[in-house]
């Protein structure tokens, strides 16, 4: 389950998609399970002030590398990989898009390309670790993280994509040490600005 992956990469993220955009079909002989893991520029709101959003390119460094598909970030549903030809990811304008050949023979993978079939699982999320981000903090106190650049290990049909209480402790503590870096920069404006009238009084 999740555990295996995040003691083996506890820098880990997973990040969560709500709106379902999934789909199946047949190709010849192949059962296919396709739709968008992630949508660019769409915010996910971790909590009540905090959000993310994806940029576009953010996954171009990773799509060459070896990547699974998952039921539920579960590492012993495995519905595709790109090593095996099984999993297609592609990086276009509206996020990114994947397509997964699903084994017949597999019991597990077939139970999940009827339920997305049926559309009663039509959503999913990404593991991933950030490389490069950008982060907004507002006079509100509201914080927004833009991520630019991320090594992508797995993306997952889900049946209630969440985050991972590890990913929201670690946005936690950014945003306290954003708050604190912000309240310290103030109080030395303030500072400098008590010197220069002390001085002009003198």
């Amino acid at each position: 389950m999740l555990k295996s992956i995040f003691e083996e990469h506890p820098e880990m993220r997973v990040l969560q998609l709500r709106s379902g955009e999934f789909k199946t079909r047949e190709d010849s002989e192949d059962l296919i399970i396709e739709g968008y893991f992630a949508v660019y520029n769409s915010n996910y709101e971790m909590w009540e002030g905090a959000s993310e959003s994806i940029a576009p390119g953010a996954f171009d460094s990773s799509l060459a590398g070896d990547i699974r598909a998952l039921t539920n970030h579960d590492t012993t549903l495995v519905l595709g990989r790109t090593k095996a030809n099984t999993l297609e990811l592609k990086s276009d304008s509206h996020g990114l898009w994947g397509s997964i050949k699903v084994n017949p023979k597999d019991s597990d993978a077939m139970n999940t390309y009827e339920r997305v079939k049926r559309g009663d699982v039509d959503q999913c999320s990404i593991g991933f670790i950030i490389r490069k981000e950008e982060t907004d903090f507002s006079d509100a106190g509201e914080i927004h993280w833009t991520i630019t650049d991320v090594e992508l290990f797995e993306v997952s049909v889900c049946t209630f994509p969440a985050y991972e209480e590890t990913g929201i402790s670690a946005r936690h503590r950014d945003a306290e040490e954003l708050k604190k870096r912000a309240s310290e920069a103030w109080k030395m404006q303030m500072n400098e600005r008590l010197k220069k009238i002390s001085t002009k009084e003198e």
